[in-house]
């Protein structure tokens, strides 16, 4: 099935889009339909159970904060963060919750939010359940399932054959690369046509390019907000920002004429570092389509729009059309959680995406930008989520940089084609798939090895 652009960009806050976003959604989900079925009122207390990997790296990544303002009624697309520092604060502080903003009730944290390190549930690492009570009576229970890029999916939808969100009837619906190339040469279309003309089913053509123009607008903001912003980020690593320091040291260079000729590179890691950094702050991000492989896309898309000769707005929705459609493939074929594949399903994904979006808006080819994913995602293979104290810092951060720069190399690499190449992206999608079903649970967003244990014992 097809998902929508707008399903795999979503402006939200940091520092997860699984582990943050989504129990976000999902908290706030849960209270409002209690409100709709006339039961919020009956609540005296409200239970979140946490399991798998919210469990383990949920402290880490803000899940705890996010069910909070869920509960609260708050969302992540609308959501200020110094805002939403305020009403954790006055939430942890009265020890009292206003359930959907209109419901008050005790609320004590720690008895009321439960992060259950031994269990896992069957169907995703990233599980949740929330139980309300009138007195000792069980109200209403349910579980949801943040599967990855704020997505989120409860107890009905498992095994249903209804659609998701973001998913609807379209004119050209693609299962595969290769479903793709066939349309792209039946119908004489780019990918980026393909999937507009399947965005049109749910909007006009100004409507797209406006919604297209907000994410762009989002990421350039993180971005433009990142470099400027010093100090350590929070958790207790002590992890500089280091984003400011090579923003003054590349501007030095560009004042005094200095002459590397890979500076433009440097700018590339600036970018990626600064979206990373935000993210790690808790600030405003777009999923792409991941909050943990947030740099990547947006460094890579003002690599375009700076040193592009021709780079224009048609070229920014050409990226970003593109980038989706490979991303859809990703989604629907294998995953973009790293609680269920690894990191190859985070930073490996948005390093593909990059590389077909540039492809793309270069003027390349649909043979072309279908290698240049390719070649993205398959020397991502095999990379673990193993974030040091479950924080989105370390190794998480710098992988953006690396990440997006490999998208740039792989993009180059296959503009110098012909589009013809031994390795199908559907065959490294497969790939992908299988090998996040044979990787070790420690490195699935566990915090149970690789860096996470061994920077530690060091």
């Amino acid at each position: 099935m097809v998902c929508s652009t707008f399903e795999l960009f979503k402006i939200g806050v940091g520092p997860s889009s699984s582990h943050t976003m989504g129990p976000m959604l999902a908290a706030s989900m849960f209270v409002q339909r209690s409100a709709e079925a006339g039961k919020l009122g009956d609540v005296t207390r409200l239970e979140t159970l946490l399991f798998g990997s919210l469990a383990l790296t949920g402290k880490g990544h803000a899940t705890d904060r996010a069910i909070l303002l869920g509960l609260s009624g708050q969302r992540p697309e609308n959501i200020e963060p110094d805002a939403a520092d305020a009403l954790v604060e006055k939430i942890r502080s009265g020890a009292k919750i206003s359930l959907n903003g209109s419901h008050e009730i005790a609320f004590n944290e720690e008895a009321d939010v439960i992060f259950d390190q031994k269990k896992r549930l069957d169907f995703h690492s990233n599980a949740m359940r929330f139980s309300a009570f009138s007195g000792d009576q069980l109200v209403e229970t349910r579980e949801y399932y943040s599967v990855g890029g704020g997505a989120i999916l409860d107890e009905d939808q498992i095994g249903s054959n209804s659609p998701e969100a973001g998913l609807w009837d379209v004119p050209h619906p693609f299962c595969s690369g290769a479903d793709l190339l066939k349309i792209a040469a039946d119908k004489g279309l780019s990918i980026a046509d393909i999937m507009r003309n399947n965005e049109r089913m749910g909007k006009s053509d100004d409507q797209i390019s406006m919604d297209i123009c907000a994410i762009s607008d989002a990421m350039s903001a993180c971005i433009d907000r990142g470099i400027l912003q010093g100090g350590i980020l929070p958790g207790g690593l002590r992890v500089k920002r280091r984003a400011p320091l090579i923003r003054a040291r590349l501007m030095e260079r560009q004042e005094r004429a200095l002459s590397d000729p890979l500076t433009i590179l440097d700018w590339v890691n600036l970018w990626a570092l600064a979206v990373n950094e935000e993210n790690a702050a808790g600030g405003k991000v777009v999923t792409a389509p991941t909050n943990g492989a947030a740099g990547i896309i947006p460094s890579v898309l003002r690599f375009y729009q700076r040193f592009a000769p021709k780079a224009d707005e048609a070229g920014v929705e050409i990226f970003l059309l593109t980038a989706a459609a490979i991303g859809s493939l990703f989604k629907e074929n294998a995953s973009i959680s790293g609680a269920e594949v690894g990191c190859q399903g985070e930073v490996g994904v948005a390093c593909s995406m990059a590389a077909a979006g540039l492809t793309a808006a270069w003027g390349g080819t649909p043979l072309q930008v279908e290698n240049a994913a390719e070649i993205g995602m398959e020397h991502n293979l095999g990379l673990t989520c193993d974030p040091v104290g479950g924080l989105v810092q370390v190794p998480c951060i710098e992988r953006n940089a690396v990440g997006a720069v490999k998208a740039i190399e792989a993009a180059r690499l296959a503009i110098l084609g012909d589009g013809t190449h031994r390795v199908s992206l559907d065959e490294v999608i497969e790939t992908m798939r299988k090998t996040g079903l044979d990787m070790s649970e420690r490195y699935k967003e566990t915090s149970q090895g690789g860096l996470a244990v061994n920077l530690v014992e060091c």
